[in-house]
């Protein structure tokens, strides 16, 4: 997927290039890098949505929000002007309405996957250690988001998988992955060559201003 380069501080250079080389390794198909979305880590994700460069993707996570609408069919409105996937996370029917590329599945719903096969571009679901992953993996799903790989502030991380595992994992699995926890601009690079990378607050050097 191509990728549009804005003018950028040194975190986004170091993440766009992080994000080319991950491209390489997931192909044309799949975003190289995504930018999760968590109301108790940053409130207004419409701000970072509109500075993802094209090619980008990101998972909108309402967690039932009572506005949840509105803020996917806002995200839906950026993405689609920036070129950028957009997934909802757990809610297939808000995907439908808004018109999103697709599903992201906590892992304890893995299994809706099936029932999903095909009404979606994209697919993905998270994993939490190399026995989840090789359960994922069965799924038609069309990546794996495992974590955590490094150090996280998100309060439902585990203990880092760290990058070198992380590695030998994806090697392992045969399939897709996205590394996520921890993820910054300065060690997507790390995992870049087999894998992309997913981040909350580590994509806050795409926010903008005033969106």
């Amino acid at each position: 997927m191509s990728m549009s380069v804005e003018p950028q501080s040194w975190a986004r250079r170091k993440l766009v290039a992080a994000a080319r080389v991950s491209a390489g390794a997931l192909g044309p198909a799949l975003p190289p890098a995504l930018f999760l979305t968590d109301p108790g880590r940053l409130a207004d994700p419409a701000r970072v949505a509109a500075g993802l460069p094209a090619g980008f993707g990101m998972v909108y996570r309402h967690f039932g929000a009572a506005d949840r609408v509105a803020v996917a069919s806002q995200l839906a409105r950026i993405c689609r002007r920036r070129g950028v996937a957009l997934l909802i996370a757990a809610d297939p029917a808000l995907a439908m309405r808004v018109n999103a590329d697709g599903v992201h599945w906590p892992f304890r719903l893995r299994q809706e996957a099936r029932q999903w096969q095909g009404r979606f571009a994209l697919q993905t679901v998270s994993a939490h250690s190399g026995r989840e992953a090789r359960a994922a993996a069965a799924l038609p799903v069309d990546a794996v988001l495992l974590s955590a790989v490094f150090a996280s502030n998100s309060p439902s991380a585990g203990a880092a998988i760290g990058a070198v595992r992380f590695r030998d994992l994806v090697h392992r699995l045969g399939m897709p992955v996205y590394a996520l926890g921890g993820v910054t601009a300065d060690n997507a690079g790390w995992i870049a060559q087999s894998a992309g990378f997913a981040a909350v607050e580590g994509m806050r050097a795409f926010e903008k201003a005033g969106a």
